[in-house]
């Protein structure tokens, strides 16, 4: 397979791992909580350890826009779910706007 389409599953890899320690700052408690702490911290370094990598073969503004599209898609869905955060129509309505986007991001590049 080729190198843009492994670059591809590691950017999605690095969004996971947004997502990962975006959730993982509301358990560190303002990092005064010791293994959040660490789960977050190691997940971050980790997620844009993945983005480097991936970002030498695609466009840094595309890498990017879909990291953190995947990252603030996927911590406003584990939001709703995990701490009760509202799910209001014109909320899931731009959360389907960011989905498209990051898709749109994909296609095009």
């Amino acid at each position: 397979m080729s190198t843009q389409f492994w670059s591809w599953v590691i950017l999605g890899f690095a969004g996971l791992l947004e997502i990962c320690w975006a959730i993982g700052l509301k358990y560190t408690e303002g990092f005064t909580k010791l293994v959040p702490s660490i789960f977050t911290l190691v997940t971050l370094a980790a997620s844009m350890y993945l983005l480097a990598r991936a970002s030498n073969v695609l466009p840094i503004g595309t890498a990017y826009g879909v990291w953190v599209g995947i990252g603030a898609l996927g911590a406003a869905i584990l939001g709703i779910v995990l701490f009760h955060e509202p799910a209001t129509l014109p909320r899931i309505f731009f959360l389907v706007l960011l989905l498209v986007s990051i898709i749109g991001l994909k296609v095009t590049s």
